[in-house]
Formats: C-alpha cells, sequence, structure tokens
C-alpha cells in the first residue's frame, strides 16, 4: 500500500466542481485586484474565527510582516520569537528592521515556553510572535499576561491552526492573528495566499494601507506601503474550502486520536495536548532518536513523510550574522534532529490510517 504524506487532489475531490465554477465565474467576472470576491471571503473568514477585521494578503511571510509593521515594529526593536519553528517566523521580523529574540519551546508541546518568554524581555523588546505550531495553540493566557506586564504587542502565527480553539475559543476571535493560505495549510488556496485578522481598527486599518501601496483612494498614497493583496481567485476558492473546513479538521482529529491511542500503548511518544487545547492536527509529528533510519524505512514500506523542520532557523545560513552556532538552541537543534511528520490528510482512508499505524509499530 502507497500512502501520501498529502494528497491534495484527493482532498480537493468534495469541492472540485465548486471550485472550477468559481475559478471561470471569477475570471468572467472582470473583477481581478481587491474587489468584491476579496470582501466576501474577508467578512467569512473573520466570521468564522469571530474576528471583527480581517485583511487579504499575498502570502503568510507578508500577513507576519505587514501586521508586525501594523504594531509599529521597526529597526531597534526586538521580538521574542521561538527557536522552533519555520523560518518565516524570523524573516517578517527581520524585513520590518527589527531583531528577532528567540527563546526554547516547551518540550512536550513544541510551542514557545512563557517561562523562557518572561526571562527574555529587554527594555529593547516590543512583541511577542508566538507560533500556534503543527496546529496546536499555543499557551496565549500566560502570554498575554507577559505583555501587558511589559507593555508589548502580540502577534500570534496562526498559520497551521486555522479553526484551533485555545480554552474553547477559536484562535483569532481575540488579538491579532496571521494566518498563511498556502496549498498544504488546512485551510489552502491552489498558490500563496495570507491574511492578518484583528480585534483591532487601527491594526487593521493600517495592513489595508500597507497591502495597497499605502493608499485607500486611488491615486493617493498615505504611508510608504507595498504590493501584498490576495488574488480574488484564491479568494473564491478559499471561500468553497472555508465552507468543508470542519469536516476536514474533524477528519484530521479523528486519523490523530487513532494515531495517538495505538503509539502509546506500544510506549511510542505521542504529541502531548494540554487539556485547555483543540488542536486541528496539520501536523502528525512523532520524535525518533534515529530518525533518518526510520524514514528510510518507512519511505521502503510506501509511507510518505517530510520533516518539519530539519534545520532551526538559528543555524540557517540567512542567519549566519547573528552569531548564533550549534548548542546556541540545544532543544530545538535536539527536535530538528528527531521529529518526523507522518501523513495527515483528511482524504486518507481508514486503511490507509491502519498501514500507516501498523508499519510505525513495526519499524520504529
Amino acid at each position: 500500500m502507497k500512502v501520501p504524506f498529502l494528497d491534495l487532489k484527493a482532498a480537493h475531490a468534495e469541492v472540485k466542481d465548486q471550485i472550477e465554477a468559481e475559478l471561470l465565474r471569477v475570471a468572467r467576472s472582470g473583477s481581478y485586484v481587491l474587489g468584491p470576491e476579496l470582501e466576501a471571503f474577508e467578512a467569512s473568514f473573520a466570521a468564522y474565527i469571530g474576528s471583527p477585521h480581517c485583511a487579504g494578503v499575498a502570502n503568510g511571510l507578508d500577513a507576519l510582516r505587514l501586521g508586525l509593521s501594523a504594531m509599529g515594529i521597526g529597526p531597534g526593536d526586538e521580538v521574542i520569537v521561538p527557536s522552533n519553528t519555520y523560518i518565516a517566523t524570523w524573516l517578517a521580523v527581520s524585513q520590518c528592521g527589527a531583531t528577532p529574540r528567540p527563546v526554547e519551546p516547551l518540550e512536550d508541546t513544541y510551542n514557545i515556553d512563557p517561562d523562557a518568554v518572561r526571562a527574555a524581555v529587554t527594555d529593547r523588546t516590543r512583541a511577542i510572535l508566538p507560533v500556534h505550531l503543527y496546529g496546536q495553540p499555543a499557551d496565549m493566557d500566560a502570554l498575554e499576561s507577559i505583555a501587558r506586564q511589559h507593555d508589548l504587542s502580540v502577534l500570534e502565527d496562526g498559520a497551521q491552526a486555522h479553526g484551533a480553539r485555545y480554552k474553547s475559543r477559536r484562535i483569532g476571535s481575540a488579538g491579532t492573528v496571521a494566518w498563511s493560505f498556502y496549498p498544504t495549510k488546512n485551510l489552502g488556496a491552489l498558490g500563496d495566499g495570507g491574511a492578518l485578522t484583528t480585534d483591532d481598527g487601527d491594526i487593521a486599518a493600517k495592513t489595508r494601507l500597507l497591502r495597497n501601496y499605502g493608499s485607500s483612494v486611488k491615486y493617493e498614497n498615505d504611508i510608504k506601503g507595498v504590493n501584498s493583496r490576495l488574488d480574488p481567485i484564491q479568494a473564491a476558492v478559499l471561500n468553497v474550502k472555508l465552507s468543508v473546513l470542519d469536516a476536514a479538521t474533524a477528519r484530521r482529529q479523528e486519523i490523530a486520536r487513532r494515531y495517538s491511542e495505538a503509539f502509546a500503548e506500544a510506549g511510542l511518544g505521542v504529541p502531548s495536548v494540554p487539556d485547555w487545547a483543540d488542536p486541528v492536527w496539520h501536523l502528525y509529528v512523532l520524535r525518533h532518536p534515529d530518525r533518518e533510519a526510520f524514514q528510510k524505512r518507512l519511505d521502503e514500506a510506501g509511507i510518505g513523510t517530510v520533516i518539519h523542520y530539519p534545520i532551526p532557523p538559528h543555524l540557517q545560513n540567512a542567519y549566519v550574522d547573528a552569531g548564533y552556532a550549534r548548542g546556541s538552541f540545544p532543544l530545538a537543534e535536539r527536535l530538528a534532529d528527531e521529529v518526523l511528520s507522518l501523513p495527515m490528510c483528511p482524504a486518507q482512508t481508514d486503511e490507509q490510517t491502519q498501514y500507516v499505524i501498523d508499519s510505525v509499530l513495526r519499524l520504529a
């Protein structure tokens, strides 16, 4: 049996006809930048997560970057970020002219450690940028408490957490969250896309200016902005996929439940989920002390896996000027050496899921 890591064609099958109809309709509409399609999706997504404002942008990195800029983050500022994350989290800070200040995660959840955040605050710190990694919420109450104590902004990276709940409320129903709609995300477009949601009207207005050359009236530019707008065709596709997101999430949660039950009984380490978290399982991640050999055995058995992520940001060539070396963030480095993401697709059959379980138990 073959079990791909993620089969996007199969995942789209249920709404394929609706998506194709929307593509044709928007192509014939004559409205191709901003406009009613984008506004419709912004309203739908904001309502879904319970936020009063949504601004669609070109991609998830821009959502982070423009969100920080809208908060006034710039040169001379420090932003606390996870050491264990995809590099986009750090790049957004750097592109604002600010400095990423990394801290280690909690080993059981892989998310940023509030105690480490508290210890990292300096007189230059202006914001905290937590990531809801792998689709599981970070501990926002603890992080918000630190932010209030030190008068810091908080921008959440929700790129992997569409629909996730923290203490029964959806991520994004309060605060400011940057989202990615990259095709592999739980809510994915047919190309790049992103959005910023916020309960702060000033941040929303500033983001809309920034994404459109600093302009709200054609040929009148109030600030130095950029060109970063969610394409109406992608917005229409996302509106279709949003209608089936909860069903897809329920399927991911069922696959994750089966994985965790089987692997826990066999003594394999499974992802830890706090009582207050309701993850959406963008990724299901195991750890293995000999990850490369384990991954090779699974590949030979026909099971697709991916490493999220093999090199932590502080060891990337892009950040060599920051002066970090191996050993600077040992937990992030150990995770990078051990983590392995198993197949997790809403279209995955029960038989495929069982084959993954049996293979992992046999080959681990």
